[in-house]
C-alpha cells in the first residue's frame, strides 16, 4: 500500500513545478556533496586506489574533494541534458503542445524519463568523486534505472500496459535490483548483468516494435545474440558455456509480453540512429579509459571516460528527441 501510495504522489505532483524544483534538487546534490567532502565525511568508507596512483578509469587519484576530478565533474552533462529534457517539457505543458504524443508535456512517463537522466550525474559522480563502495552501488544504480525504461516502455505499448502498471512494474525492478546490488555484487549473486542485458532488451524491443508480427515476435530473441555480438560476446562463445550465459533466455521476454502490434508509430531518423551511434563511439572511447592504454594520460583533464560521459549523455538527448517524433494511431492498426 505504501508503494502504491508513493506512485500517487509521484503522478500527482505539480507538473509546472518539477523543472525548478528539479534545478533546485541538482544545485544541493552539488552543494552537499562539497560541504560533506571538504568535512571528509563521504571518504570515510573509501576502498579505491591510494593518493596518487591511477585509478581503473585512468585519471590520477586526486586528494582533493574529487578522487577523479574529470571523470566526476563531466557528469553534470547528464543532469544538464536531463533539465533540459523537462524544460522542453514544461514548455510544451504551457503551452498545451502536446501533439498526441507522451513525449509533448509534463507526464509521469516523460518526467520518469527525464529524472532518470539527471540521476545518472550524481550517480556516477559519487563513484569517481568517493571510491567507495557505496559510490559504486549508486553509480551502478542510476544505469540500470535508465536502461530498464526503453524496453519496458516499449513492452507497455505492445502488452497494452496502463500507465499504473508501467510504474509499479518499473519501480519494483528498481527496488529488486537496488537491494540485490546491495547485497551481492553487481551480478545480483547469479551471474545476471541487469545493465548488459537490458542494452540486448532495449534493441530486441525496438526491432520487434518496428516489425511486429505473430510470427516474428517468437524469432526476435535472436536479435540480442547480434548484440551481444557487438559487444565481443560471441554465440559460439555462448554456447559453449551457457551455465554462465544462461541469462540469454531472458532475450525472448519481449516475446512473452509483446503480444499485439504497437499502436504508435516512431521516425527512426535521425534521432535514433545519432542516439546509437553516439553512444557506440563513446563505447569505443570508453574501452581507452584504463591505465596503460595509448590514450590514457592520467594527468591531463581530457580523460577518455569523462568524454563517454559527455557523449553518453547527449546520447540520452536523441532518444528523448526519438521519442518525441512518436505518433499515436489510435485503433487503426488493431
Amino acid at each position: 500500500m505504501a508503494f502504491l501510495n508513493a506512485l500517487d504522489t509521484f503522478r500527482s505532483l505539480e507538473l509546472e513545478r518539477i523543472y525548478p524544483a528539479a534545478i533546485v534538487v541538482s544545485l544541493l546534490f552539488v552543494i552537499i556533496y562539497v560541504m560533506l567532502a571538504l568535512s571528509g565525511f563521504v571518504f570515510i568508507h573509501e576502498t579505491g586506489e591510494t593518493v596518487g596512483a591511477i585509478s581503473g578509469w585512468c585519471e590520477r587519484v586526486s586528494g582533493g574533494i574529487f578522487r577523479e576530478p574529470s571523470n566526476t565533474l563531466s557528469n553534470i552533462g547528464f543532469m544538464v541534458a536531463g533539465l533540459l529534457m523537462l524544460k522542453v517539457l514544461s514548455e510544451d505543458y504551457k503551452t498545451d503542445n502536446f501533439k498526441n504524443n507522451t513525449f509533448s508535456s509534463l507526464n509521469s512517463v516523460s518526467v520518469l524519463y527525464a529524472l532518470a537522466v539527471i540521476y545518472l550525474g550524481p550517480g556516477s559522480w559519487l563513484m569517481h568523486a568517493t571510491h567507495t563502495e557505496w559510490g559504486g552501488w549508486a553509480d551502478n544504480l542510476s544505469m540500470v534505472m535508465y536502461i530498464i525504461f526503453p524496453w519496458l516502455y516499449n513492452l507497455k505499448e505492445m502488452g497494452r500496459w496502463s500507465t499504473n502498471r508501467f510504474l509499479q512494474i518499473y519501480f519494483l525492478i528498481i527496488l529488486f535490483y537496488a537491494i540485490s546490488r546491495w547485497f551481492f555484487g553487481g551480478r545480483l549473486g547469479i551471474g545476471l548483468d541487469l545493465f548488459g542485458l537490458s542494452i540486448g532488451l532495449w534493441i530486441i524491443s525496438e526491432v520487434l516494435f518496428r516489425f511486429w508480427s505473430p510470427f516474428f515476435r517468437w524469432l526476435s530473441g535472436f536479435v540480442g545474440f547480434f548484440v551481444a555480438a557487438i559487444f565481443g560476446i560471441f554465440p559460439q562463445e555462448i554456447f559453449a558455456d551457457l551455465n554462465e550465459f544462461w541469462w540469454v533466455i531472458l532475450f525472448w521476454l519481449p516475446a512473452i509480453f509483446a503480444k499485439k502490434a504497437p499502436q504508435i508509430e516512431r521516425k527512426y531518423s535521425p534521432w535514433f540512429f545519432l542516439g546509437m551511434f553516439s553512444y557506440l563511439t563513446a563505447f569505443a572511447i570508453w574501452l581507452q579509459g584504463y591505465p596503460e592504454t595509448p590514450f590514457c594520460q592520467p594527468d591531463s583533464w581530457v580523460q577518455p571516460h569523462a568524454i563517454w560521459h559527455l557523449i553518453t549523455a547527449f546520447s540520452t538527448w536523441c532518444f528523448f528527441k526519438f521519442f518525441r517524433t512518436e505518433i499515436n494511431l489510435g485503433d487503426s492498426r488493431i
